[in-house]
């Protein structure tokens, strides 16, 4: 027989079953056996978990300030998340309540059908990760209460922001969104 032909069948075959395995995709299902009937069945699957683990002033000068945050997030569940970024406000309580003076986002989302390169974060079933990011803020001359709070490092914080994960894999489970918000 022609090699041709086979080779052909053989492609058909390959591409059909990399196509049923991105049409269904993995799915996260945690069974549980209830230990006084034996009897098995699904558990709800817990939200990721989130603190504020430090902020802190690295550096201060009389033209800008950096800050460094960190975040720990946690994964209560057996199985793996994906956390595709964490978008937060920051606020010092004594300069104001409601005025944000800086804020940022750790992670990236997919844009497209497939995005290569993506900057997402692979959280492990039961594991923990710390995710930092840092701001510079230069010095205007407008705040000097604000910026005499750096100096003397009495500045309360309060960061706010959401965490947008989802349960098992970017293209299959549901996206899921964790709002925060702590105060130090």
């Amino acid at each position: 027989m022609n090699r041709k032909i086979f080779v052909g069948i053989a492609m058909g075959a390959f591409i059909a079953i990399l196509g049923g395995i991105l049409l269904t995709g993995p799915t996260i299902v945690i069974p549980t056996v209830d230990s006084t009937t034996g009897i098995q069945s699904t558990s709800e699957v817990k939200p990721i978990q989130i603190e504020l683990d430090d902020i802190s002033i690295s550096r201060i000068s009389e033209r800008s300030v950096t800050i460094d945050l960190a975040f720990k997030l946690s994964n209560p569940n057996p199985g793996a998340m994906i956390v595709q970024t964490m978008d937060y406000q920051l606020f010092e309580t004594n300069f104001s309540e409601t005025e944000q003076f800086t804020g940022g986002g750790i992670g990236s989302r997919p844009t497209g059908m497939v995005e290569f390169g993506s900057n997402y974060y692979v959280l492990l079933g039961g594991g923990e990760i710390v995710l930092k990011d840092s701001q510079t803020l230069k010095n205007s001359g407008n705040t000097p209460d604000l910026w005499k709070s750096f100096e003397d490092d009495t500045a309360t914080w309060r960061v706010s922001g959401t965490v947008f994960y989802n349960l098992s894999s970017m293209t299959s489970g549901q996206e899921n969104e964790l709002r925060f918000e702590f105060t130090e």
